[in-house]
């Protein structure tokens, strides 16, 4: 019975921080790591990298539904969630936060000086986008900073050092991010402006703030393509561009006007798809490229 009760209350934290949607940020730094190795890294950073990831991730939206505990009970969207309809303690979800912490700093001093001398920044930065709300309207890009440095650390884990193709990439991964933010943010508009809470579409109301995430998600492809004309990308990188470009168009067209109805797929579905199919164009054709060179 009692391990019944621990097993509930595990599915439940992990439910709580949404833990399958790591893979938004996932393939960005799987694709990093591919980039600066240019191939395969060694099996023990690649799973370093998971690790770090795992333990980013898990920090930070621990941290996040135990500020916003507060928010959180008193928005109809959002009153059903563990914490505020009592289904975990907050005793809990401490300790995961304390565990999502060691494990991404053990992740970090594992995968380089470097790494593990900027590991307090990272924390600082995704542990710190939950309290922005409270203060300012840019908290979306604050999250896009945050996955942001997925890619960057996960290069710098490889290559020991910052370089221009990480950079391209990153920024990217951030304005997609603050993007497709700004149109989950566009539910708790009404919410947001009467409890005082700062967001972009509170600001900007319905119309800015399509036309803010729009723009955003423009640069993001703009940033991508600098990642692909640094890495002297061919066709099958630049199909999985126009592909990421054709899926960031589709969920502007889902939200159109403020139509909030198919937001589901619209921010679940297909961002869960972007850094997958952008990683597969380079991972394909860096094994088709490597296969053709292989000696027979």
């Amino acid at each position: 019975m009692c391990n019944l009760k621990y097993f509930n209350q595990s599915k439940e934290l992990l439910d709580m921080i949404k833990f399958e949607h790591t893979v938004f940020a996932l393939p960005f730094a799987f694709l990093a790591a591919l980039g600066a190795a240019q191939g395969i890294p060694p099996l023990r950073t690649i799973l370093w990298i998971l690790a770090a990831m795992v333990g980013a991730r898990t920090a930070a939206m621990t941290f996040n539904r135990l500020v916003d505990e507060d928010v959180d009970a008193d928005n109809p969207r959002t009153a059903g969630r563990a914490l505020p309809a009592g289904r975990v303690s907050r005793a809990g979800a401490m300790v995961l936060l304390g565990a999502g912490i060691v494990l991404f700093g053990v992740a970090a001093g594992a995968l380089g000086p470097l790494t593990w001398a900027l590991s307090p920044v990272a924390l600082v930065v995704i542990l710190g986008y939950s309290l922005c709300k409270r203060f300012t309207s840019w908290a979306h890009v604050v999250l896009g900073l945050s996955l942001a440095g997925a890619p960057l650390g996960a290069w710098i884990a490889v290559a020991g050092r910052i370089e221009p193709p990480a950079l391209w990439l990153s920024a990217g991964v951030l304005a997609w991010t603050a993007g497709f933010d700004i149109l989950y943010a566009l539910q708790d508009e009404t919410f947001d402006r009467a409890k005082g809470l700062h967001s972009i579409p509170a600001r900007l109301g319905t119309a800015g703030a399509l036309g803010l995430s729009r723009t955003l998600h423009l640069l993001a492809l703009a940033a991508w393509a600098g990642f692909n004309h640094h890495m002297g990308s061919h066709f099958l990188a630049w199909a999985g561009w126009a592909a990421v470009g054709g899926m960031l168009a589709r969920e502007q067209w889902l939200v159109r006007g403020g139509d909030l109805s198919r937001i589901d797929q619209a921010f679940f579905t297909l961002n869960s798809l972007v850094g997958l199919v952008f990683f597969l164009g380079h991972a394909l054709e860096w094994w088709l490229s490597h296969s053709m060179l292989a000696p027979i």
